[in-house]
């Protein structure tokens, strides 16, 4: 009775396993599907509509949408960030109605700020700072 119990549970873990597996979607260099071996990134399939997350092939992460509307929406807003495959931070900004938005900031690889300046409906508006490395 024990065995049939214990094989009723595998079966059961193997089962929930697979439904809930999340699948991989292979991207080249301007986001485009392609496949794996021809791939730079990739994204992870999921149900989840307030995040998306792209990675480098190596599994670290590449960009980050953080959504505060409809994902799928032409005017959907969201925070938006993107890394180097180190970790670090290269770009951090919003969007808000399909459109960069406010105040983004790029940044070297060693955490300090590169540019810094606002956006106005997708377009760069007023002063853009840009700073030197200064390591």
């Amino acid at each position: 009775m024990k065995a049939i119990t214990k094989n009723i549970f595998l079966l059961f873990l193997l089962f929930s396993v697979s439904v809930f597996a999340q699948q991989k979607k292979w991207l080249d260099a301007s986001l485009k599907e392609t496949d794996q071996l021809n791939s730079v990134y990739y994204t992870i399939i999921s149900s989840d509509a307030s995040e998306e997350n792209y990675f480098y092939k190596s599994g670290k992460i590449y960009r980050k949408f953080k959504y505060s509307s409809q994902k799928w929406s032409p005017n959907f807003s969201a925070k938006f960030s993107e890394f180097y495959e180190t970790g670090a931070l290269k770009v951090s900004g919003k969007y808000e109605n399909g459109f960069k938005e406010g105040i983004w900031k790029i940044y070297y690889k060693n955490g300090k700020i590169k540019e810094r300046g606002k956006y106005k409906s997708g377009e760069k508006v007023g002063i853009w700072k840009a700073f030197y490395k200064n390591f």
